[in-house]
């Protein structure tokens, strides 16, 4: 899991920041999904070593101009491209009125399958490795939160180990791959789980972004290995952020520590802690790092490999 933030300014870009998105590279899979597509998108990816030919899902937070103003020409450009096979997209009530007056008004017509999914809180997305869940975060306008886990996978299985034991090659290794307990034909009773290394915990990716601080996105994040969420403002503008709906950056760094994630990255900063002005972006970090050490301030073109835990590993953690 690899994670590219491709805009990490709020509301309007400026000459070192784009608008919302952060890329997640599968690269197990070939799969690329985008978290929120703000004006320019694809500008961004075109200067990245992401291919847009992989992408295959896009995750809409919610309907303001900031996140969503870069997914229509995407979706027209990557038609034009020829390149992608289909994209599933996932956002609020809306985001499909919004795309199909985009196509009629534009008379753009894609040349592959498109499909819009209305997401409610719950699971919205599993297949045999991953799991995508969401729950509402407190904005002005209808907003969520994504968290995207990958299931727990065996330990390696020692195949020189089995070849020792004189267990014959077959459905038998499969078995044991899957740390089941197997009786051989000379009467041998092997237990799977001698034979694989530590279970490989399956890593979990949260996004949330705009918010207020909020008990959902606490709930979201749980033991998270990384969160990535937004810091609109500094710990002395609390009072605009309450007005405004989104998080200072003690909101983000309590919200993770009450989760028990592993790791904040911070996004969304406001412009107007640009160097130089009373307030700077490396005071924002001061602040966080105050209340969750943890923390990294993210820039465009950040990327970030969430690292894996085994099974060892985490028992040490919840010790």
């Amino acid at each position: 899991m690899q994670i590219t933030f491709l805009g990490t300014s709020s509301g309007v870009p400026t000459r070192s920041r784009n608008v919302s998105s952060v890329a997640l590279r599968l690269p197990q899979r070939a799969e690329l999904w985008l978290f929120d597509c703000g004006e320019g998108t694809q500008h961004q990816l075109l200067r990245s070593d992401l291919k847009s030919s992989q992408l295959s899902r896009i995750f809409v937070t919610h309907m303001h101009g900031d996140h969503i103003f870069g997914l229509m020409g995407l979706l027209a450009s990557c038609g034009l491209a020829g390149n992608v096979q289909r994209v599933d997209i996932y956002g609020p009530a809306g985001l499909s009125d919004y795309l199909q007056a985009c196509q009629r008004y534009s008379h753009t017509h894609f040349s592959y399958p498109v499909k819009v999914h209305t997401v409610r809180p719950g699971v919205i997305y599993e297949d045999e490795e991953f799991t995508v869940s969401c729950r509402p975060l407190h904005h002005r306008i209808t907003a969520f939160g994504y968290r995207v886990a990958e299931k727990d996978r065996a330990g390696r299985f020692d195949i020189e180990k089995a070849k020792e034991l004189e267990i014959p090659p077959g459905r038998v290794y499969g078995q044991l791959k899957r740390g089941e307990t197997v009786t051989l034909d000379d009467g041998r009773v092997i237990n799977g789980a001698d034979l694989c290394g530590p279970t490989e915990i399956g890593r979990k990716m949260v996004y949330c972004t705009d918010t207020v601080y909020c008990d959902d996105a606490v709930e979201l994040a749980k033991d998270a290995d990384v969160l990535i969420h937004e810091a609109t403002f500094a710990h002395q503008d609390a009072e605009m952020a309450f007005q405004r709906l989104h998080s200072t950056t003690t909101m983000a760094a309590q919200t993770a520590l009450n989760a028990g994630a592993r790791r904040l990255i911070m996004t969304h900063f406001s412009p107007r802690y640009a160097p130089g002005n009373s307030v700077e972006l490396k005071d924002l970090l001061q602040e966080a790092r105050a209340i969750f050490p943890s923390t990294d301030m993210a820039y465009d073109f950040m990327a970030y490999e969430v690292p894996r835990r085994r099974e060892t590993e985490l028992k040490v953690a919840r010790a």
